[in-house]
């Protein structure tokens, strides 16, 4: 089942179309290291655009980090727990880091900009919550 859950979630990033060298073994993702995740909750007048964000924010994140950012990933919405119900967040994104120092420090250094590219593809304020990484394949 995790690997199915792997693949599965390489072929969204790789469907939502990263540029560059943005490709991401999830595989690499180990118990202990910390994972960053962003959710974008859904609701009435909330705006976001899968495009940009796919294609420019998360690149462009990707850029910032450079090679201690260790995967990430781009969950999109599709329906809540209950058949056709809203899912209650249109996106999740995930950053991995190998510790929490390494996190902290680039999210000190980057957030700034991550931040102010935020208006040009959504109007959600976005929750964060920092965690670790308890299992993997």
């Amino acid at each position: 089942m995790k690997t199915k859950l792997s693949i599965l979630l390489i072929a969204v990033i790789l469907l939502l179309g990263f540029q560059g060298n943005e490709s991401w073994d999830l595989s690499d993702v180990k118990k202990g290291m910390v994972k960053v995740a962003i959710f974008y909750p859904n609701g009435e007048g909330n705006t976001f655009d899968m495009d940009y964000y796919s294609n420019q924010h998360m690149p462009m994140a990707a850029r910032l980090f450079g090679d201690d950012l260790k995967a990430m990933a781009i969950d999109k919405g599709l329906g809540g727990g209950a058949p056709d119900t809203m899912a209650p967040y249109v996106a999740i994104g995930y950053f991995y880091f190998a510790d929490m120092a390494t996190c902290q420090s680039l999210m000190d250094t980057h957030s700034e900009a991550l931040r102010a590219d935020v208006p040009n593809y959504t109007n959600i304020r976005p929750v964060l919550q920092i965690s670790e990484v308890v299992t993997s394949d």
